[in-house]
């Protein structure tokens, strides 16, 4: 996190001097005293200035709006966001027309777009913060589809007895067919190849 350690007559004066040099509010840092000030014997001999360090606080919601913000813009998309942070993980809800553009071919540009904020929200963090970027709902539509395939293709398996190989997918999406079918009766299911063209394959048991 950036900090500075700035001097004063008193410990306001030494605050606003880091506050100038930093370029933020005080309402967006934390201020730690380090030394009192004392003006010593008779006032003049041994004076003492105040000493403080000033961190500016973390605030990974407005860091990814900043971000998101900039990048729309010069893609010429007018678009508003939704944050919430919870549990170590920022959701971040992105409205506005022509969001598919964004989404790209099965979440891949959405996909793209949330590492580079998960890039910018966690740099100089030192506890890792997970991001979720979502728009028009499409994380939980594509969560209910994959599902739903994910038990079809079991049934195909239990009655063929023949391994089926998916598509290559991201993490995300490879977790949901596993918890899918991780207690089915018939069916087992493994992640094989390097990514980013790591697949599912759902085998019988």
């Amino acid at each position: 996190m950036k900090f500075t350690e700035k001097t004063g007559k008193t410990v306001e004066e030494a605050v606003k001097n880091a506050l100038e040099e930093l370029k933020v509010a005080r309402d967006q840092v934390e201020v730690e005293v380090i030394e009192e000030p004392s003006k010593g014997f008779l006032g003049l001999i041994g004076t003492r200035l105040a000493k403080v360090r000033v961190t500016i606080l973390d605030n990974p919601e407005e860091k990814a709006v900043e971000f998101l913000s900039n990048m729309f813009k010069n893609m010429k998309l007018d678009a508003n966001f939704k944050t919430k942070l919870k549990d170590n993980t920022l959701y971040v809800e992105v409205f506005g027309e022509d969001m598919g553009v964004i989404i790209g071919r099965r979440g891949q540009t959405l996909d793209s777009i949330q590492y580079l904020v998960s890039l910018v929200v966690n740099k100089e963090r030192d506890k890792y913060l997970r991001v979720v970027l979502d728009t028009e709902d499409y994380r939980r539509k594509r969560e209910q589809t994959l599902i739903r395939l994910a038990n079809k293709l079991a049934q195909q398996v239990k009655i063929k007895k023949q391994d089926i190989v998916l598509e290559p997918m991201n993490p995300y999406e490879r977790r949901i067919i596993h918890s899918t079918l991780q207690n089915h009766p018939y069916v087992e299911t493994r992640s094989e190849g390097e990514e980013p063209f790591r697949k599912v394959v759902i085998a019988a048991k």
